[in-house]
Parts: C-alpha cells; structure tokens; sequence
C-alpha cells in the first residue's frame, strides 16, 4: 500500500478549471431529484431534510432577493447563523450572484460583530434571531444596509421566512471563475485580533481532489456528519469541500455538545462517515461506547490538533473502525492526512497529501533534514492556498523563499509521517531548554486521570520559565497534591525527565477557539500576570517587615 501512496504523489497533477463553483455543483447534484444534500435535527427533536433540488431552488430564491436589495458580485454578506439548513441556502445563493460570504460563528458578540464587519465593509447580515440583539447594539457604527433574521421576525429586520418565497425559484446566475473571490474567513484568533482570509473558488475545487479523496474517501451514496459550526472554516473543509462536492448527504445538529446526545444521533442516522475535534473524541471515549450501535460507520476523522494513541484504542476496540486524523489551516486545503490502507501511526498527523508540496522548513525557508523540527511549510504555487488577508499582505508578500510558512512545527520521520509539535509562538524555553507543549500533553494525557491538558510556559525567576500544565481531569478523580506528583513522575517516565511540569493547575475547561483549538496564548497571558503580581506582592510585603 506504500507504493499506491508514492503513486498518487507521482502522479497528482493540479488541473482547475477557468470557472468553478459550488453552486454549480450542488446544482448539477440536484439533476437527480432523489438525493438528499442534508439531515437536520435540533435540541427540541424537530428534523427533516433538504434534497438538492430544494436547495438549488431556495438557493436560487435566496440570490434573487439579494439582487433585489442592491447586491451584487463582490459585495461581502456576513451569515451569522446556527447549524440549520439556512446557512447552505445563504452560503449557495450568495454564491450564485458573485457575492463574497463571511461566515461568522453564531456565539459572536457585538464587538466582535462590529470588528468584522468593519473591516470587510460588510452590505447584508443574515443573522439568526438569536444573534439580532448583538448586531443591533452595534447597528449604527457599522456599514451595513440590509439586515435579515432567520426564525423570527423582529423590527428593523426582514424575515426570511416571510420574503424568501416572494422571490422567484429561477436565477440567472453570475458567472464565476475559479479565482474569484468567494469567502473571507476570519482566523480563529490563537493571538491578536483575527485576519481575514480571503479565499477564491477553486478553494473548494482543490478539496474535492484532494480532502474527499485522499482523506475523506467519501462517496456519493453515504451520510457524512462534521460536528464544525458553519462560521469555521472546517465547514467549507467538510459540509461544503467534500459532502457538498461529491453529492453525499450531510447531517447537522442544532444543539450543543452532549456526548452521549451525538453517539445516539450517529447511530439514529446510521452514519458513515464522521468528522470531530479531539475534545469530542476525548469525551466520546469516558462514555459506554459498546452500547451504541454504530456498525453503519465506515471512518472516523478528527482535525484540529492530534489526538492521543489512547482514545485512537479505544474507538478501536468499541467498533473496530480507526481514527484518521488530517492537517490544515484556515489558510489552506488539507495538507497531510492518514490514509486508507496505509499504516496508522498514532499520533502523526500522517502523510503529505499528493499535490500540496509540503515540506519541513526553517525561518528562512531552508529545507531542514528527516527528524529535524521546522515549520510547515508549502509552496505558493499551491491552487488551494488562502489569496491573502483581506484588507492586509497579499500571499506573495508573506512568502519566504516561495513558500508558506503555516507557523505549526512539525518534524517529519524517515518514512514520511509528519509529527505535530505545536504553534512556533507556543514552544517553552527553559533553563536552555526547548520544549514542545504537545509532547508533554501527549504524555499527560497517556495517564487515566487526565481527559485533556495544555502545557505553556509559566515565568520563574532562576529558570526565566518552567512548564506549567493546565488539567481537565477525567471522571473519577479528584484533584490533590498526590495526584499532582503522580502526574509528575508519570511524565517523566514517559519522556525526557526535564519537560515534566512543575507546576499542576487542575481546571473544569480549558479557553478554547470556536474551532476547538486550545487557547495556550490566553493560559500563557494569564499564568504571566499572575506570576508578576505574586512577586510585587512579595516585594512588597518584604519591604514591610
């Protein structure tokens, strides 16, 4: 099976066609009057689905009230909604006019409402009735002329389930290349204020031969279910770049993350295929998963950071199914992934995936040897890489000797497999020492006690920092100095004695982005002003006696 990976590399040519979009795809898809784009269900129990031919018409509704309001191609519509079937008809019919769409997760507050649509200069809000009071605090400092609710009806706004059907079903949709711009979607924000990553049309192209493929391996006959809210950009990854592209089902559920909740919806809908944080796997893995009848599931998939060999097992023994982890960034397709029918290396991130010239780099964009870690690094010939910051540097401006550089180290072993190592700004310098944070999470995490934990560097005065760890325990334990100790020596033995942490905080959650990173920027800025006060405080209490 090595050779068949060698030859998808060898033979992977990049072919994007002049004019592309998803929105001509879905439409192609609902040629067939029988597939079914999407399953729904919310917290309240109420369902239903949406074949692909309702989701061309409504689509094409949805881009006629947009002309209708002034809009047209170029023009940036913020979509601030839920997990509901609304979100596909906003993001498609957008689409079909030339409209640029900013998803935007629907926990927004109104300042950060405010930031983005200032900066995107923003034309139409399509807002969940939910999300309308955040929008309206901050509605008269804003360029926005049109604001829509979904679910409700509310003064200042159009209800789009009153206009949506005034509109006609048949559009003449705008032309659309592939190099068009077609979403501008904010970072996640692991430091400063988020950018916002403009991406064209042949963003979702790339994905669909390369993340469907090589990762996915989704067919058009199966249930795909990704746990991703649509203001992430794991929702054009998955829902949109694979379900959407093959012509697959796709599931959402408007609800909030319930463990044992999700483990009966997969088994309710008979999922195939499903993509999920390492969170939700963590928590999936402290429940009964024997009980639950999920012999329909052909492939589990989990992206945001790696996931330890524990919970991999575990799975593993409950169905019999891996899990395959992938990488990439907001700014990019899929970069690396584990395969079908290679070997699975718990832990690694897997291999390149053919076409996206990977490769392990230093700062200066110099290629470093097998075992070395360096940056991420992939060349800006790249067709799924991100056009640039809106309102900021251009691809080719932040390029370093032709390629770019993603900011996540990694090393990559004598056989290919990458091993993620966490965020270059994230690397602990102690007593001389570097210290990546995840070898030492990976190592708590091995220990029973531990669900989840994040690892920062936390100021000492004699070492300049020591590796303090942030612990979520499991169920079944509680904390206490002798655990504290115990965790201690257990990383030790796990890896090298001078990476263990000194310090023990135990903790009900850890800051998280609403992608599901771990925000060690906002743990690190915490842990330094708490070490600076404690010292004034003993300054002064020094001078006193």
């Amino acid at each position: 099976m090595q050779d068949k990976y060698e030859e998808w590399v060898k033979n992977f040519k990049w072919d994007v066609p002049e004019y592309y979009s998803i929105a001509d795809v879905v439409d192609e898809h609902a040629k067939d009057r029988s597939k079914i784009a999407l399953y729904y269900e919310d917290e309240s129990g109420r369902n239903g689905k949406m074949a692909y031919w309702e989701l061309r018409d409504e689509s094409n509704r949805f881009g006629n009230w947009l002309r209708s309001l002034g809009m047209k191609k170029g023009d940036r519509i913020m979509v601030i909604l839920p997990r509901i079937p609304e979100v596909y008809v906003a993001q498609i019919g957008s689409f079909k006019i030339g409209g640029i769409v900013v998803p935007c997760p629907d926990m927004l507050r109104a300042k950060d409402i405010e930031y983005r649509a200032k900066n995107c200069n923003a034309k139409t809000i399509i807002a969940s009735i939910d999300s309308t009071p955040f929008v309206d605090e901050v509605r008269d400092k804003i360029p926005v002329e049109n604001y829509i609710v979904v679910g409700g009806e509310k003064d200042g706004w159009l209800s789009y389930e009153k206009e949506i059907h005034k509109h006609s079903r048949n559009l003449e949709k705008e032309k659309i290349k592939a190099t068009d711009i077609m979403t501008i979607n904010y970072t996640s924000g692991t430091t400063g204020d988020p950018k916002g990553v403009m991406h064209d049309h042949k963003w979702i192209y790339c994905m669909s031969k390369t993340n469907a493929v090589y990762w996915w391996n989704a067919q058009p006959n199966e249930l795909l279910w990704t746990t991703s809210s649509p203001g992430w950009a794991k929702w054009f990854w998955s829902p949109i770049g694979v379900a959407l592209a093959v012509g697959a089902a796709h599931l959402i559920y408007n609800g909030r993350f319930k463990p044992a909740k999700f483990l009966s919806l997969m088994e309710k809908y008979r999922v195939n295929r499903l993509c999920a944080t390492p969170t939700e796997y963590r928590m999936w893995a402290q429940e009964d998963l024997e009980s639950y009848d999920l012999s329909d599931m052909k492939k589990f998939l989990s992206a945001g950071e790696a996931l330890n060999r524990e919970v991999i097992d575990r799975f593993y023994k409950a169905y019999g199914v891996l899990i395959y982890e992938g990488y990439g960034q907001t700014e990019t397709t899929g970069l690396a992934c584990n395969y079908d029918g290679i070997e699975i290396r718990p832990g690694s991130m897997g291999k390149p995936m053919p076409g996206s010239g990977l490769k392990i780099l230093d700062e200066d964009g110099n290629e470093l040897p097998k075992g070395k870690i360096g940056q991420i690094a992939v060349p800006i010939t790249h067709p799924g890489l991100m056009v640039g910051y809106w309102n900021g540097a251009s691809l080719k401006e932040i390029a370093v000797n032709g390629y770019y550089l993603t900011g996540d180290l990694a090393k990559m072993d004598e056989d290919g497999y990458l091993w993620f190592e966490g965020r270059a700004d994230d690397v602990i310098k102690a007593s001389g020492y570097r210290i990546g944070p995840f070898e030492v999470e990976d190592a708590l995490v091995k220990h029973p006690a531990v669900m989840e934990a994040a690892v920062v560097a936390s100021p000492d005065k004699i070492r300049g920092n020591i590796v303090k760890a942030f612990i979520v325990l499991a169920k079944g334990y509680e904390p206490s100095e002798e655990l504290i100790k115990e965790l201690q020596e257990f990383v030790k033995q796990e890896t090298a004695p001078y990476k263990y942490p000194r310090e023990i905080e135990f903790v009900d959650s850890l800051p998280k982005t609403i992608s599901g990173k771990i925000r060690r920027v906002e743990l690190r800025e915490m842990e330094k002003k708490r070490k600076l006060e404690m010292w004034a405080k003993e300054e002064k209490e020094g001078k006193s006696v």
